[in-house]
C-alpha cells in the first residue's frame, strides 16, 4: 500500500496521468464531500465506448438535477483535477489493478492512499446505455423483498412492483450519501427511529443496507399507529433474525421512548403536521441525520393569505401546491436555523407521485449564532408576508405540545 501526504494538485494530476499513459484504465471514480453543497454534491465517472472510441462519462449531481458529459481522457484529467482543487475534498478511484483514495483537508493538504488489487477477470460493461446498477440486486433474491412481494423467490423483480423497487433503491442512495456522518464506533450502536413506518418497505431496506450490507451495529425502531401492520412487520423481522429491528405501536406527537442518543430520524409520508412533530423531536434529540418525505400538507393551505399573490392563490389547485412547497421550504430553513445543513431533493420521478420531495438534514459540527438568528429573522418576515404560523416553529420554540 502506497500512502503519501502532499500539498500540490500537480502530483494528483501526475498520478492520474500515469494510469492513462500506462493504459491502466480507470474503471470508476467518485468525487464527494463537496465544499459547497448548494453548488454541487458529487461526480461519478465511468468509461464508455462510443463508435469504438474510449471516453469517460461524467455524472454531475447538482441540486435535484443530474448532468451527463462524455470526455476524452485528457479533458477528464483537467476537469477532475480542477474539481478536486475547487469543489471536493474526497476522491475514490478504482483502476484495473489499484484502488486510490484522495483526501483534501480544509487547509489544502492532500493525502493519497494507493492500494494494489488483483486484476479484474470479468468483462467490464462499457456500453453507453447500460442497465442501471441498483444498490439492491435485480437478479438475486433479497429475503425481505421476496416476503413483501417485490421479488420472486428466484430474485426477479415483479413487474407491478418495479416502481417500488426503484423507490427503495433511490432511498438507499440518499442513505449511502450520509454514511460519512454515521461513523462506526465500537461498543456504541447507531440508534435510528422511523416515524410512521407503515408497511416498512423502506425500514427493512434501511436495516438490510446498514446491518447486512455494511455491517453497522444498529438499533432501529419503527413506529406506527396501525396495530395489525406493526404486528406483521415485527413477525417478519423476527423471521429473518433482525434482532436490532423493533416495531412499536405509537403516535409521533406523544412518543418519548428511550432514545436518548438518536443518530438518525426518518419520517416518510407522515401526514400533515405529523412530519413537524417528528422533525421537532429529531432536533430535540440532536440527531445527526434527518430524512423526511412529507405527505399531505394542509396547514399552510388553510392559513395562506397574501394580497400581492391573490391572482395566483385564487386558484385552489395552485394554492394547494404553493402551500405545500412553502411548507417544505420553511421546514428546511427552520432546520438550518437550528444547526443543520439541509437539502431539498427529488425522491422519485414526478410521473409516479407528486409527493416527491425529500428533506435531508445533517447536523453541523458548529454554527455561528448570528447565522441562525439571521435565518430566524428572514423566516419571521416571510411568515408575516404570507400570514402563516408554522407548527414546527411553535414546537421548536416550546410554544406547542
Amino acid at each position: 500500500m502506497f500512502h503519501v501526504t502532499i500539498n500540490s494538485m500537480d502530483q494528483l494530476r501526475q498520478l492520474l496521468t500515469n494510469y492513462i499513459q500506462n493504459k491502466e484504465m480507470i474503471l470508476c471514480a467518485t468525487a464527494s464531500n463537496p465544499r459547497d453543497r448548494d453548488q454541487i454534491q458529487k461526480l461519478r465517472i465511468r468509461p464508455v465506448l462510443k463508435k469504438e472510441e474510449l471516453l469517460y462519462q461524467v455524472e454531475r449531481f447538482a441540486g435535484t438535477k443530474v448532468y451527463h458529459q462524455n470526455l476524452n481522457p485528457s479533458v477528464l484529467l483537467d476537469q477532475l483535477t480542477e474539481a478536486m482543487e475547487r469543489d471536493f475534498r474526497q476522491l475514490e478511484l478504482e483502476t484495473e489493478c489499484h484502488r486510490v483514495t484522495v483526501l483534501v483537508s480544509k487547509k489544502g493538504k492532500m493525502t493519497i492512499k494507493e492500494k494494489g488489487k488483483a486484476p479484474q477477470k470479468q468483462e467490464t460493461d462499457f456500453s453507453h446505455n447500460r442497465q442501471k446498477q441498483y444498490i439492491l440486486p435485480q437478479d438475486a433474491p433479497v429475503p425481505f423483498l421476496v416476503e413483501l412481494g417485490v421479488q420472486t423467490p428466484e430474485g426477479a423483480i415483479i413487474k407491478a412492483k418495479y416502481d417500488k423497487f426503484r423507490q427503495i433503491n433511490r432511498y438507499l442512495e440518499f442513505v449511502r450519501d450520509i454514511l460519512p456522518h454515521l461513523p462506526k464506533e465500537e461498543g456504541k450502536p447507531l440508534r435510528i427511529i422511523d416515524f410512521g413506518c407503515g408497511k416498512s418497505y423502506l425500514t427493512f431496506a434501511l436495516y438490510y443496507y446498514l446491518k447486512v450490507m455494511n455491517q453497522y451495529d444498529i438499533r432501529v425502531i419503527g413506529l406506527d399507529l396501525k396495530k395489525d401492520v406493526i404486528k406483521n412487520c415485527q413477525t417478519l423481522a423476527d423471521k429473518f433474525g433482525y434482532d436490532g429491528l423493533k416495531f412499536q405501536v405509537g403516535d409521533i406527537g406523544s412518543y418519548e421512548g428511550s432514545m436518548e442518543d438518536v443518530d438518525m430520524v426518518v419520517t416518510l409520508h407522515a401526514c400533515d403536521i405529523a412530519t413537524d412533530y417528528a422533525l421537532a423531536k429529531a432536533v430535540k434529540w440532536n440527531a445527526r441525520v434527518i430524512l423526511s418525505v412529507p405527505c399531505c400538507q394542509h396547514e399552510f393551505n388553510r392559513q395562506l393569505s397574501c394580497d400581492a399573490l391573490a391572482p395566483v392563490l385564487k386558484y385552489g389547485l395552485i394554492k394547494e401546491r404553493v402551500a405545500a412547497l412553502v411548507t417544505d421550504a420553511v421546514r428546511a430553513e427552520l432546520l438550518e436555523a437550528h444547526g443543520y445543513d439541509t437539502q431539498i431533493l427529488e425522491f422519485i420521478d414526478m410521473e409516479h407521485t407528486p409527493k416527491n420531495i425529500l428533506i435531508r438534514a445533517v447536523k453541523k459540527n458548529h454554527m455561528k449564532y448570528h447565522a441562525g438568528a439571521k435565518r430566524q429573522g428572514q423566516l419571521t418576515q416571510l411568515e408575516e408576508f404570507l400570514h402563516i404560523n408554522p407548527t414546527l416553529q411553535k414546537l421548536l420554540n416550546g410554544e406547542a405540545e
